[in-house]
């Protein structure tokens, strides 16, 4: 077999991991946020100042926020539930230390800043876990391109051949699920006056990049003969075409029928589409091709998984705007946060009912055809990893309020303390302090170059399959090169950040 062959055989043929190994690997990112928050507030608390080196800070980010995702998808794969366990632990004990250090300070006395926790206001108009949790879709799906051509990283981790419930096909999920939650639909929510089709109008402009990488894809691919996997979306699709048709149809949808009961539309998508899988020949076609041998002949024939997928990801993006509208109330206290903690929690339990009846009574999930099954479990996890982020944003507001004076970029800050408004009227968050910490944050600097970020991804793995033989790598080789190969990129990120470069102009 050529170097070609073999590539694609090591990524084919796959069958997924369990739901519950996929949630212990969810828990991941918020415990590590948590770590560098909490690291950070322990660092005020020693120093009386933040932490205000860049290059400390890209270090810490950095060796905090993305090095764990890098050996627990690798070499630690095989005790991944031990993991979480161990970063709460560390959490845990960090946490006791800035309690204990508080409180030899006469700080004030645990149920007081329990009930001034619960009572403290927070920013309307700033969600943190709508940022963060788009970033670690990004940093993940860049880590997992790259990893799955190295034996290190887990068979079971990578896209599903027909059925299965790999980290890989969540990711492409998710992506769908980020860019919905932050769709022009629902950023202009509260511009009731616009035109209906405005939105449609702004997305034809905007999908443009999209399709630009996605014809810059096929030509490379095909130019260089690089190794793909044809079942995953055909032979000349790619999922930059998937991304702009499906935001695309989204938004003329969204200006037929009223943004409020896009899950409803979501929904009658979503069941027609199975109906149609389950009681016509549509399924075998996917599967099998038009004369049942996998042929390629034809535009459809040969694209026929990217082509009839839409349906699915376009369920999944209605029913992640119709989550983003929800998200987007306006909620100004930890009460309220709390309260929408516990609606996560209740849409969570509905949808896990729901994909195991899905899974009984219809077909197992399938990235490959974005079946029923597999728009409830993509769903269920965007809302489990987007809940860990909310409830990781309370708990670093929680051990502020013990440390008064510190702040942790990408995170809620109490714009309006107990009491204030009858003293003092409203107190706004220190515009100054916060513009500093965000020009030292990861995170932040990832969001404002999102598409690049990925974009660099995909040129960086192209490149690393090129010079070098990932088959058969040592797990010291595979490890230096992921975090090189990611380090490069972050650190890309963070100079154009620190200049204030967007690159964006569409």
């Amino acid at each position: 077999m050529s170097q070609k062959q073999l590539k694609e055989a090591f990524i084919s043929n796959l069958n997924g991991t369990s739901l519950l190994e996929i949630s212990a690997g969810l828990s991941l990112p918020p415990l590590c946020l948590l770590c560098r928050g909490l690291l950070l507030i322990l660092y005020y608390l020693h120093h009386g100042k933040p932490l205000s080196s860049r290059k400390y800070s890209l270090l810490l980010d950095f060796l905090v926020l993305v090095s764990p995702l890098l050996f627990s998808c690798t070499v630690l794969s095989p005790v991944i539930f031990f993991i979480p366990v161990i970063l709460a632990a560390c959490c845990a004990g960090i946490f006791s230390e800035i309690y204990r250090q508080s409180k030899r300070e006469a700080r004030a006395p645990f149920g007081q800043i329990v009930e001034e926790f619960q009572k403290a206001c927070l920013d309307p108009e700033c969600i943190p876990a709508i940022t963060v949790f788009r970033v670690y879709v990004n940093v993940l799906t860049s880590i997992s391109i790259l990893a799955v051509d190295f034996p290190q990283y887990p068979r079971r981790y990578a896209k599903a051949e027909t059925y299965g419930t790999g980290v890989m096909d969540l990711g492409v999920g998710a992506f769908i699920f980020g860019n919905a939650l932050v769709c022009p639909e629902v950023r202009q929510q509260a511009h009731r006056a616009q035109p209906r089709f405005s939105s449609l109008a702004r997305q034809v402009f905007s999908v443009w990049p999209l399709i630009f990488l996605g014809v810059g894809r096929l030509l490379s691919v095909k130019s260089i003969e690089y190794h793909e996997h044809t079942s995953e979306y055909g032979v000349h699709w790619n999922f930059f075409f998937t991304l702009a048709l499906v935001r695309l149809a989204a938004s003329l949808l969204l200006a037929i029928f009223p943004k409020h009961k896009a899950w409803l539309v979501a929904l009658a998508l979503a069941v027609l589409y199975q109906l149609l899988l389950s009681t016509t020949s549509l399924k075998m076609f996917i599967l099998h091709g038009s004369d049942g041998r996998d042929s390629r002949l034809g535009f459809l024939d040969a694209n026929r998984e990217g082509l009839l997928s839409l349906l699915g990801y376009l369920a999944i993006y209605l029913a992640s705007v119709q989550v983003g509208l929800w998200l987007l109330r306006r909620r100004s206290s930890v009460r309220g946060w709390l309260a929408a903690l516990r609606a996560l929690a209740l849409a969570l339990v509905v949808l896990w009912v729901l994909l195991q009846l899905c899974q009984a009574c219809t077909e197992p999930v399938s990235r490959r055809m974005a079946n029923l099954s597999f728009c409830t479990w993509v769903l269920a996890h965007c809302l489990l990893l987007l809940g860990f982020f909310v409830l990781t944003d309370l708990s670093l507001v929680f051990t502020k309020l013990l440390v008064k004076g510190s702040s942790v970029p990408c995170c809620w800050e109490v714009v309006q303390p107990p009491g204030s408004r009858k003293k003092h009227g409203t107190e706004a968050v220190p515009v100054g302090r916060q513009d500093k910490l965000s020009q030292l944050c990861l995170i932040s600097a990832i969001n404002k170059n999102q598409l690049l970020f990925f974009l660099l991804a995909n040129v960086m793995t192209g490149a690393v399959n090129v010079l070098i033989d990932t088959i058969h790598s040592k797990a010291a080789f595979t490890l230096c090169t992921l975090h090189l190969y990611m380090f490069l990129n972050c650190l890309i990120m963070h100079i154009l950040h620190a200049r204030n470069i967007v690159l964006k102009f569409w």
